[in-house]
C-alpha cells in the first residue's frame, strides 16, 4: 500500500523495532547499531559517521585510489568475476575506514580470511554442528573479535590516537563518562564492516552492468574520467578530494545504478504492541518487511522505471 513504507519507518517507527533472525545478530554482534533504536542507536550512528566524515574521506582519496589501481593492474590479462574481485576492492576500503592505514600486514590477511569465512556462512541454515557453513562462520566470528583486540591491544601499547572508526568507538565516553565494551566494540566494526563491504560490490558489479548495456552513458562517463586522468598528468599525481566531487555524469550513474539495483530490497521490523493501518491490523510481534525495491521502482516516482537512465537524476 501507498505510503506503508513511510509509516513504518518514519511516522510511526516507534511502533516496529528493528529484529533480525537470531543466527545474523550471533554472527554480526548484537550490540551492532543496526539491531537497535533509541539512545545507543544513535550514539553509535554518529560515531560511524563522524569517521565517515569530509575531512576524513578527504585524506583517504589517494589510498582508495591506490587500492582501485593496484586491483584493476592484477586483472591484467585474466577473466574475472567482477563481483568477488569488487568484494576484495571493497574489503580494503572498508579495513581503510576501520582501522586507518594498517601497517601491521599480518592482522590484515587475518582479518580478511576470517571475515570471509564469516561471509560464507551468513545465509546458510544456522546448523551449528561441526563442519556445517553456519559453524564455520561462528568460529570465524570468534576469531575476528581477537584479532581486533590484538589491534587495540598495539594502539595501546603504541599510545597511537586515529581518527578512523576503531579510534571513534576507543574513544568514546557518553554524558555519564562510561565507555563502550570491548564487545560494543568488536559488534559494531564487524557490523560496519558487513554493512560496507558486500553493499558496495554488489552495487558496483551491477553499475558496470548497466554501463555495458548503456554505450552512449559509458563513453559519456569514459571521456569524463579520461579528462579528469590528463588534468592529472595522465595519473602521475593522484585524484583529489575536489575531482571525486566534479564528476557529475559519474554521479548520476551511481545514483541510478542504485535506484535500479536496489541492493538492499528490505530491512526487518517487528510491531511493538497492536498497530493498526488503513484497515489492517498488524498484531503484536508480528514482523513487518519495508520494501524498498517498492519505492525505487514505482512508476508514480519514476518515469519508465525499469529502465537505466541516469538523467532522472
Amino acid at each position: 500500500p501507498r505510503g506503508s513504507e513511510r509509516f513504518v519507518l518514519v511516522t510511526q517507527a516507534h511502533l516496529f523495532k528493528p529484529t533480525y533472525p537470531q543466527s545474523k545478530e550471533k554472527l554480526i554482534g548484537p550490540s551492532a547499531l543496526f539491531f537497535h533504536q533509541n539512545d545507543y542507536h544513535a550514539q553509535i550512528r554518529r560515531l560511524v559517521q563522524s569517521s565517515l566524515s569530509l575531512d576524513v574521506n578527504r585524506n583517504l582519496v589517494p589510498d582508495i585510489e591506490a587500492i582501485a589501481i593496484s586491483l584493476l593492474d592484477s586483472w591484467s590479462g585474466k577473466v574475472v568475476n567482477t563481483f568477488y574481485e569488487l568484494k576484495k576492492f571493497t574489503f580494503d576500503v572498508a579495513v581503510l575506514f576501520i582501522f586507518g592505514r594498517l601497517n601491521n600486514h599480518h592482522h590484515k590477511e587475518l582479518l580478511k580470511e576470517n571475515y570471509y569465512a564469516l561471509d560464507k556462512g551468513y545465509n546458510s541454515f544456522p546448523t551449528n554442528l561441526p563442519g556445517s557453513s553456519y559453524n564455520k562462520s561462528v568460529s570465524a566470528r570468534r576469531r575476528l573479535s581477537l584479532i581486533v583486540s590484538e589491534i587495540i591491544k598495539e594502539r595501546e601499547e603504541k599510545s597511537l590516537v586515529q581518527r578512523d572508526l576503531l579510534g571513534s568507538l576507543l574513544n568514546f565516553k557518553d554524558e555519564k563518562g562510561q565507555t563502550l565494551t570491548h564487545n560494543q566494540i568488536v559488534d559494531n566494526i564487524i557490523g560496519v564492516m558487513f554493512a560496507a563491504q558486500d553493499t558496495t560490490a554488489s552495487l558496483l558489479t551491477w553499475m558496470i552492468k548497466y554501463l555495458h548495456d548503456d554505450s552512449n552513458t559509458r563513453e559519456a562517463i569514459q571521456i569524463e574520467q579520461k579528462a579528469i586522468f590528463e588534468s592529472n598528468d595522465g595519473g602521475n599525481r593522484t585524484l583529489s578530494w575536489a575531482q571525486t566531487r566534479n564528476m557529475p555524469l559519474t554521479s548520476r550513474a551511481i545514483k541510478e545504478s542504485l535506484r535500479m539495483a536496489s541492493i538492499i530490497s528490505f530491512t526487518f521490523r517487528e510491531a511493538v504492541e497492536d498497530v493498526e493501518y488503513k484497515g489492517y491490523l498488524i498484531p503484536k510481534g508480528w514482523k513487518v518487511l519495508p520494501l524498498f525495491r517498492n519505492i525505487h521502482h514505482n512508476p508514480d516516482f519514476f518515469v519508465d522505471p525499469h529502465k537505466f537512465d541516469p538523467s532522472t537524476f
